[in-house]
């Protein structure tokens, strides 16, 4: 796993690779992906691409704590293609991604120990055309003052480039700004030392 206050993903899709093994092609595809509903959209394109394939196998991997996933064996033996792809997921240590390994049957059976080495293999090929980039985790905070202490929080925004979403000024002012995980005690410290900013996390 990534350090605390990052996470690895890809910068996007990666180029079709090719493993094959005696006869049985593997088509990997690696994905930048954020909601399970476009894994469903990315799936249900591979397999308008590859209407006549034997198997699409897969795995994926959602959140910045890379605590939710989920692998597919799809009529495979069971855990000899879903699993092998999500061990290279963990291996390259990336979330928000789908790996997919499409197979076109060559005549010849595998065995469970064959599949596993090609379903490994090809997850592997996709990751390693991919660009893989690291990201930081942003946390949103509520900022509440009065007007007169508009300056100090704007410059201290401007400071520490920390953008703001949202800007709402009626009664009081109520700013809405994102800000790195890692730094959000130093930055906490900050509001908290000028007075009548008060701060929530949402």
């Amino acid at each position: 796993m990534a350090e605390e206050g990052v996470y690895k993903t890809l910068a996007k899709a990666s180029e079709e690779t090719l493993f094959t093994e005696k006869g049985s092609k593997f088509m990997g595809y690696a994905f930048p992906v954020a909601t399970e509903e476009e894994i469903k959209e990315k799936l249900e394109d591979l397999w308008a691409q590859h209407a006549k394939a034997t198997h699409i196998c897969y795995a994926w991997q959602l959140g910045v704590d890379y605590g939710h996933y989920r692998a597919n064996d799809d009529g495979e033996p069971p855990n000899s293609a879903g699993m092998p792809i999500y061990g290279q997921i963990q291996s390259f240590e990336v979330t928000n991604v789908l790996v997919a390994s499409v197979r076109y049957y060559g005549g010849t059976k595998l065995g469970v120990g064959g599949l596993i080495t090609a379903y490994k293999t090809s997850a592997k090929l996709a990751l390693e055309a991919s660009r893989i980039i690291t990201r930081q985790v942003m946390v949103t905070l509520k900022l509440h003052f009065t007007y007169d202490k508009i300056s100090a929080v704007e410059r201290t925004l401007e400071q520490n480039q920390i953008s703001v979403l949202d800007r709402r000024m009626e009664m009081d002012c109520t700013f809405l700004v994102i800000i790195p995980l890692r730094n959000k005690k130093d930055i906490l410290e900050i509001f908290n030392s000028i007075y009548g900013v008060s701060w929530e996390l949402v």
